[in-house]
């Protein structure tokens, strides 16, 4: 039975979000579920990048760490390594997390780092006021693009299912019961958990209600366990919210563990003297 509340999740500091931002709801919905899953915050590390949605550690209770453009992946996974203990959150927006930082999600899906990853995907850059974003739709106009993106979308969970994620699901910021239950099943879950959460812009990209009325439910008789069926789902295009994969197989934290405990003890002052050694050989030194 929980003991902690919403409430005991809220920092000191009030979002400054846009009046109507979707990240309002995915704050409310992360608030929900660490009550619901009793976290303790001082054993709980929010991660974000760069932009709005990266304020989000500011908001809560817990430890944060609010990095560079586009590396809360590579930080989280540093945090996880070294503390296992610890529930690691990282969260950011379509920008932060598949322009810049798209170079570190496929490898934290591969390595199943036991890391949750909250993207709220508006569609746009919101923070730098309205450019295209990697997941803005072919011809849509933004401050950046005027006669229409001239480029096609990236589908973060067809690449999430396709680099090796072992939880994908999508969630809204509109539908905030739902997407609290995603996240207390993503951080749950034993590996790396991606959540795609619908968050529109209201500023710069205003889906919102279009995309009320687009959204659909994974259909119930969905096997999550299959991997080709998840890939078609993520390929059909309409937004489908739920779990659309997920598998269960070992962690990086677990692997790295198994590695340390085969290794042998050293002294580091034996070690120093071997690479010296060799270091001399390889330029000519006599040894």
């Amino acid at each position: 039975m929980s003991t902690r509340k919403p409430n005991d999740y809220k920092s000191e500091l009030k979002p400054i979000w846009c009046p109507g931002c979707g990240d309002f709801g995915v704050l409310a919905s992360l608030y929900r579920s660490m009550a619901d899953m009793d976290l303790d915050p001082s054993k709980t590390v929010i991660v974000s990048g760069i932009g709005c949605s990266s304020r989000l550690p500011h908001f809560a209770s817990t430890y944060g760490v609010h990095t560079l453009h586009g590396r809360p992946l590579p930080v989280a996974m540093g945090v996880k390594l070294a503390n296992p203990e610890l529930t690691v959150i990282a969260v950011g927006g379509d920008g932060d997390g598949f322009a810049i930082g798209a170079g570190h999600f496929p490898h934290a899906s591969r390595r199943n780092i036991d890391v949750t990853y909250l993207v709220m995907d508006n569609e746009i850059y919101g923070l730098t006021k309205g450019q295209a974003s990697p997941t803005s739709l072919f011809e849509q106009k933004a401050p950046s693009t005027p006669f229409g993106n001239p480029e096609d979308p990236l589908n973060p969970l067809a690449l999430a299912i396709a680099a090796g994620a072992s939880f994908v699901a999508r969630g809204a910021s509109f539908n905030t019961k739902a997407l609290t239950e995603l996240i207390t099943q993503a951080v749950e879950h034993k590996g790396f958990s991606y959540i795609d959460a619908m968050s529109p812009c209201t500023t710069f990209n205003n889906t919102q209600e279009s995309w009320k009325d687009a959204v659909t439910d994974v259909a119930p008789d969905h096997d999550p366990t299959d991997r080709v069926k998840a890939f078609d789902l993520a390929l059909r295009g309409g937004f489908s919210l739920g779990i659309l994969y997920r598998q269960e197989r070992t962690t990086q934290t677990e692997r790295y563990k198994a590695i340390l405990e085969q290794a042998k003890p050293s002294d580091v002052n034996v070690m120093l003297d071997g690479f010296n050694a060799r270091k001399g050989a390889a330029i000519g030194k006599p040894a």
